[in-house]
């Protein structure tokens, strides 16, 4: 199984406003050749927890194989939806988190769990805005798409 390095990143220009999403991915291939892809994408009005949502399933719908995964995120949103077992919850509640209310961004939850499904995936927190190399580079590609040209519509984002 291959093993990939995921690194993502989302920006929002006001919550909501216009936002992007950043990752890097990276493997080694069996000739110890490193590989790697960036990926980012801009939407005229959404929020910063959608984008880091959708940085994180870009990534995953990319693959073209199962993989061992591991992805970073400054996001302890989408990080601690699955180490702390949010998502377990949401599932066993029908979407509804611990107040019985709807769980927000439902629809990118489950495009998530749908682009996660063929890979083992561990999400790995690291600090946002501290020097980490790949993740700054992630808020550079997420920036740029929300400050950039052709952004497209959220259509998830009720407004």
């Amino acid at each position: 199984m291959l093993r990939v390095d995921i690194y993502t990143d989302g920006a929002a220009r006001g919550n909501p406003g216009p936002g992007g999403y950043g990752a890097v991915l990276r493997f080694v291939d069996r000739n110890g050749r490193v590989h790697e892809k960036e990926l980012s994408r801009g939407f005229e009005r959404t929020t910063n927890n959608r984008m880091e949502l959708l940085g994180a399933i870009a990534a995953l719908e990319v693959l073209k194989s199962p993989c061992e995964v591991t992805l970073y995120t400054d996001s302890q949103y989408v990080v601690n939806a699955f180490n702390q077992h949010w998502v377990d919850g949401w599932l066993k509640r029908g979407w509804k988190n611990a107040k019985k209310e709807p769980v927000k961004n439902e629809d990118l939850w489950k495009r998530l769990l749908a682009a996660k499904s063929p890979h083992r995936v561990s999400f790995v927190w690291v600090k946002g805005h501290a020097g980490h190399p790949e993740n700054e580079r992630c808020d550079r590609l997420a920036t740029a798409a929300a400050d950039g040209p052709g952004r497209a519509i959220d259509e998830g984002f009720p407004g």
